[in-house]
C-alpha cells in the first residue's frame, strides 16, 4: 500500500510539466491554431526559468521569467500566424526547432562562464521548491500525502487549469474564443474581435507552457542545469489536448495517466520487474502515437475538434 501511495504521488509530480502545456495548447486550439511549437516554448522556459533564479536567487523571479519568455516565444508565433499568415505548422515547428536550440545554447554558454563548469540553483530557491507543508492536514495519514505534499508547481498547475476551464466553459468572453476556433468569419460577423482574441489565448497559453518548462528544468533535473530538459513532453502534451478532448480539467487526468507512465519503470512490481527500463521510457511516446492514430481513425466522430483549427483566417475572405 505504501508503495501504490508513493507511485500516485510521483505520478502526479511527474505528470505537472505535461499539465502546464496541455493547459497552453488547448488556448491556442480553442482559437484555431494548431500550434506544434509547444516543446520550444517550454524549452525557452526551461532556460529563462532557471537563469532567472539562478541569477535572482528568487523562485517567484524565476516563474515570472519562465511565464514572459514563454510569452514572447509565443508572440513571435502569433505574428507569424495571426498577422502574416504564415504556415501553421511549419510555424510551429520552427519555433521548436529554435526554442530547443537558444535554451541549450544559453545553458552551455552560463556553464562556460560558471566558476566550477556546472550550474546549480541557489539553495534560497530550491528551499522554496520544497514540497509545501501545511499544518495537520500534510501530517494526516495517507490523504496527507496523496493531497498536501507538493511542490509550489503542482498546486499552481490545478489552479491556472481550473481558472482556464473556467475562463473558456463558464464567462461569456471564453464562448466567443470557442467561437473563433468553431468559425471565425461568423464570430467576426457577430462583431468578436478575431485578431485581438486569438493574440490574447497565443501569448497566454505560450507564458502557461512556459511555467512548464520552468518546472522541467528546475524540479525534474534537481536544481542543476541540463540540456534538453523538457525532453520531448511538448510533443506529449500536444497528443495530450487530443486525450482531454480540449477540455482543461479533463487535462489534470491526462497528465496524471501520462506521468504515471513516465514513473512507472521505479515502481516495477510482478511480472514488470524483468522488463528493461528502456521499455518504460518509451511507453508514455507509444501511448501518445496510440491516441493520434485511434483520433485520426475516428476521423469526423472527433466532436470536440475546433472546426477551424489549423487554418488561418483572413477577413476579406468571410
Amino acid at each position: 500500500m505504501d508503495l501504490f501511495i508513493k507511485f500516485l504521488v510521483a505520478a502526479i509530480g511527474a505528470g505537472t510539466p505535461l499539465l502546464f502545456g496541455t493547459v497552453g495548447e488547448i488556448l491556442n486550439e480553442k482559437v484555431g491554431h494548431l500550434n506544434l511549437g509547444v516543446e520550444g516554448m517550454m524549452a525557452i522556459g526551461a532556460c529563462a526559468g532557471f537563469m532567472g533564479g539562478y541569477l535572482s536567487d528568487n523562485f517567484l523571479v524565476a516563474l515570472v521569467c519562465a511565464f514572459l519568455s514563454g510569452l514572447l516565444a509565443a508572440l513571435i508565433y502569433a505574428v507569424l500566424t495571426v498577422t502574416f499568415m504564415a504556415n501553421q505548422n511549419v510555424a510551429g515547428l520552427t519555433m521548436t526547432i529554435f526554442g530547443v536550440g537558444i535554451s541549450n545554447f544559453i545553458g552551455v554558454y552560463m556553464i562556460g562562464t560558471s566558476e566550477g563548469g556546472t550550474l546549480k540553483l541557489p539553495e534560497t530557491v530550491t528551499a522554496q521548491m520544497r514540497s509545501i507543508h501545511i499544518p495537520v492536514l500534510s501530517d494526516l495519514p495517507v490523504v496527507g500525502e496523496l493531497l498536501f505534499s507538493y511542490n509550489p508547481f503542482v498546486y499552481l498547475g490545478i489552479v491556472v487549469a481550473a481558472v482556464t476551464g473556467w475562463y473558456l466553459y463558464r464567462t461569456k468572453t471564453g464562448l466567443n474564443v470557442q467561437a473563433i476556433g468553431e468559425n471565425p468569419g461568423a464570430a467576426d460577423a457577430a462583431s468578436i474581435q478575431v485578431t485581438k482574441w486569438k493574440y490574447f489565448n497565443i501569448l497566454l497559453g505560450g507564458g502557461i507552457c512556459g511555467i512548464g518548462g520552468a518546472y522541467c528544468g528546475m524540479i525534474i533535473n534537481g536544481g542543476v542545469w541540463i540540456s534538453n530538459s523538457v525532453n520531448g513532453l511538448g510533443w506529449i502534451a500536444v497528443a495530450l489536448v487530443i486525450f482531454a478532448a480540449w477540455k482543461p480539467h479533463m487535462a489534470i487526468l491526462g497528465s496524471f495517466v501520462f506521468g504515471a507512465l513516465r514513473v512507472l519503470k521505479y515502481y516495477k512490481v510482478g511480472f514488470m520487474v524483468n522488463l528493461p527500463d528502456a521499455f518504460f521510457d518509451m511507453l508514455p511516446f507509444l501511448i501518445t502515437a496510440l491516441v493520434l492514430i485511434i483520433t485520426s481513425m475516428r476521423g469526423s466522430k472527433g466532436a470536440h475538434i475546433p472546426a477551424f483549427l489549423g487554418n488561418n483566417y483572413f477577413r476579406e475572405e468571410r
